[in-house]
């Protein structure tokens, strides 16, 4: 689905929006800018006025992607402290969407921004791989580096069960805070 003609303002907005509400996978700002005949700061542009109109349109390392709000189907969510290396990334999420469970942010207290989260948005070792790739391949550092390795994860699972289990692994991999101390 491309615009034939170049879109402008709410045309191009409501063209964009209908992409992402059908799309199953996430959309590159590039791709979109390709779809819409428009640069990608174009797209970036659109991105924030539609989420400032609340459409609930999430940037991840992978992309844009559409958040519906689930009414019909019930998903458990947590909140979860954790703690460990740079090199130790990768492992972690695996860890997490290893059962089936999805890591929607990062956040952290920084001592002069206060809170600051980041979308991450992997559910599977695809969506991981590419996340680390992103991080290597722009030099980007973690979140968690500005903090010594400490951070929070909001994760999001079908089954309560699978948010326990993953606590259950996280804490015998030495990478959960127990924040009962």
């Amino acid at each position: 689905m491309t615009a034939e003609k170049k879109l402008f303002g709410e045309d191009r907005r409501q063209f964009l929006l209908n992409i992402l509400m059908t799309s199953n996978s996430p959309i590159t700002g590039a791709d979109l800018a390709n779809k819409a005949n428009v640069s990608r700061q174009v797209i970036v542009n659109d991105m924030t006025l539609l989420k400032a109109k609340n459409e609930p349109i999430v940037a991840t390392s992978q992309g844009y992607i559409y958040l519906p709000h689930a009414h019909d189907n019930q998903l458990f969510e947590k909140t979860i402290a954790c703690f460990h290396t740079p090199e130790q990334a990768e492992e972690e999420l695996n860890l997490i969407v290893d059962h089936g469970v999805t890591v929607k942010d990062v956040k952290i207290e920084h001592p002069v921004y206060g809170d600051l989260t980041a979308s991450i948005m992997v559910s599977n070792r695809k969506d991981v791989k590419q996340f680390i790739s992103k991080v290597k391949d722009t030099q980007a550092v973690y979140l968690s580096n500005l903090t010594h390795g400490v951070h929070i994860h909001t994760i999001v699972a079908k089954e309560e069960a699978q948010l326990h289990k993953v606590e259950e692994e996280l804490k015998q991999a030495g990478y959960l805070i127990n924040v009962q101390e």
